[in-house]
């Protein structure tokens, strides 16, 4: 038996409606089909597309992160 939830689980959409090369928004990181199927998931379906969507953020950032760090450290060529 699904637990019913007390509260709606809110759309993630930041109206920064633009796909990446890899076809996920660029504002909230859902894919094309997680945005198009949202109003008919169940709150168990969304709360899953916003753990996936924190994982996609995070990984982002990481390799956001990395790619500033290796910009900002000496080149090892110019020793």
């Amino acid at each position: 038996m699904q637990q019913v939830e007390l509260f709606p689980v809110p759309n993630p959409c930041i109206g920064v409606c633009q796909s990446n090369a890899k076809g996920y928004c660029m504002g909230c990181l859902r894919s094309r089909t997680e945005r198009q199927k949202w109003n008919d998931f169940m709150p168990a379906e969304k709360m899953r597309v916003l753990d996936l969507c924190t994982l996609r953020k995070k990984k982002l950032e990481a390799m956001i992160k990395a790619k500033q760090e290796a910009q900002s450290s000496p080149s090892a060529d110019s020793e």
